[in-house]
């Protein structure tokens, strides 16, 4: 999530680099933090992790009627598994199968707990099946409503952080990442746009059902989901071994939105080039009929509101700050809410990449209006841990860019970006920390930035406004 100047997603995913360093070798294994996340302990079960999630749903928009099937392969921790628990909203429950048998459970307070007929062992896979059916509706946080989103004629999912769980069950929390593969029957007229591959698209009587899989793990707050009435476009020609990218718009907003994303095949090769291959096997932006504050992430989709389509390009640094986010952010994830710099400072600076290689404003002139910015704010916002009420505050964002700022001159370009490479592809699929990538860093690094990241991560006065090597040298 973001505030509207920070612009990200807010509150309301091929080959690998990464081997200029030594030792960079293969891409680790998603990283689960040992207990509950401190900014949110009421969500996430760290007693297990999930590897699949199969949803079947039936969504009906009029009276905003949700009824779904989750079947959730999971694999027990180190012990016993005596009882767990999912993370799901105020629905009503009809049938709770573990392995096939009927648990004892409870369902009171966002957390469905689960108390398997038989203990499961140490890390044995066993299968959770979950009926449920209710009317969604966002769950209550302190930036508002979060999650399943009724509009006018239609419905969108924007759950950062916490709203997963109003629209189905899991285990919410960042570093358990899983497969998905959703099924959705909606009335006809209705398209369903989600992240990840359309299988198929079924049509009977007057519903269709669309079956989408994202095969690349997801973390649970970034299942995105779009109902509505849309006209689809090609963004480009992909080419041999291109991504393939999709616009899903109303039809009268099409004019303007040629325009407003005209560019974003650009930004998909600059980023490719910058960061490394995407990371998943599509992408896909929708604009809804309503207006968003800010625009939404998703694994594989971005959603955007009308009032980001104007035909002049007016949202433009919005379009790459969230395509930056399917590197990082998505495909590299946070191990908890702490870490969220990882996210929002890299998409930030993203943003200013862009900006540089398209002719706009450098890098160095966007960093020293961001620090004039925060010269006169408050200073008492750590990155390296903000503080729940300070996650997405808009000085996270313009420190985080300033801080990756500050490592990019430290280091010069030619390593920030070997880095920044490395970075993406050793960590796709995983999830992270920010001594993660202090430890990354200083492998790419010809000389220890340890004052670096003590000043702009873990410190929070100002520091002085990084100047580049060349710059400083002269």
């Amino acid at each position: 999530m973001a505030s509207l100047s920070a612009g990200h997603s807010e509150p309301m995913g091929g080959n690998r680099s990464g081997s200029a360093a030594q030792g960079v070798e293969a891409p680790v294994a998603v990283q689960q933090s040992a207990g509950s996340d401190p900014y949110f302990p009421e969500n996430g079960d760290a007693r297990y992790r999930v590897h699949r999630y199969e949803l079947a749903l039936d969504y009906r928009p009029g009276p905003n009627r949700l009824s779904g099937t989750a079947r959730i392969n999971a694999i027990a921790g180190r012990s016993p598994l005596t009882e767990f628990f999912l993370n799901l909203a105020d629905f009503r429950i009809g049938r709770v199968r573990v392995d096939g048998r009927q648990p004892h459970y409870t369902h009171r307070g966002g957390k469905l707990r689960v108390r398997p007929a038989k203990p499961v062992r140490p890390g044995a896979a066993f299968t959770v099946e979950v009926h449920w059916s209710g009317n969604p509706k966002p769950v209550n946080s302190p930036w508002g409503g979060l999650g399943w989103e009724e509009l006018e004629d239609g419905a969108l999912v924007a759950s950062q952080p916490i709203g997963a769980p109003s629209w189905y069950p899991c285990n919410d929390r960042p570093a358990d990442k899983a497969s998905y593969q959703i099924s959705i029957t909606t009335p006809s007229a209705y398209a369903v746009v989600a992240g990840g591959r359309l299988l198929t698209r079924t049509t009977r009587a007057s519903t269709t059902t669309w079956v989408y899989e994202q095969a690349a793990p997801t973390s649970s707050y970034l299942v995105g989901l779009a109902i509505g009435k849309y006209q689809t476009v090609l963004l480009g020609d992909p080419g041999p071994g291109g991504v393939p990218q999709h616009g899903h718009i109303p039809a009268h907003l099409l004019p303007q939105f040629s325009r407003d994303f005209a560019r974003q095949p650009r930004m998909m090769d600059l980023f490719q080039e910058l960061f490394g291959p995407y990371p998943f096997d599509e992408y896909a932006v929708v604009v809804t009929e309503e207006e968003l504050d800010v625009p939404v992430e998703a694994q594989g989709l971005s959603l955007f509101g009308s009032n980001h389509v104007d035909g002049a390009r007016g949202s433009e640094r919005l379009v790459a700050h969230e395509l930056a986010h399917q590197w990082f952010g998505n495909s590299v994830s946070i191990a908890d809410w702490r870490h969220i710099w990882l996210n929002e400072g890299f998409a930030k600076y993203a943003e200013w990449l862009w900006s540089e290689r398209s002719g706009g404003r450098t890098a160095q002139q966007l960093a020293a209006a961001a620090h004039r910015l925060l010269s006169g704010l408050p200073q008492d916002l750590r990155l390296a841990d903000p503080g729940r009420k300070s996650m997405f505050d808009d000085r996270l964002y313009e420190r985080g860019g300033l801080a990756l700022h500050a490592v990019r001159c430290a280091m010069g370009d030619d390593a920030f970006f070997r880095m920044l490479r490395g970075w993406a592809g050793l960590h796709r699929g995983g999830a992270v920390t920010t001594t993660t990538f202090t430890a990354h860093v200083a492998r790419f690094a010809a000389e220890p930035l340890d004052e670096v990241f003590e000043a702009w991560v873990h410190g929070a006065a100002l520091p002085p406004l990084p100047v580049p090597q060349s710059r400083a040298a002269g």
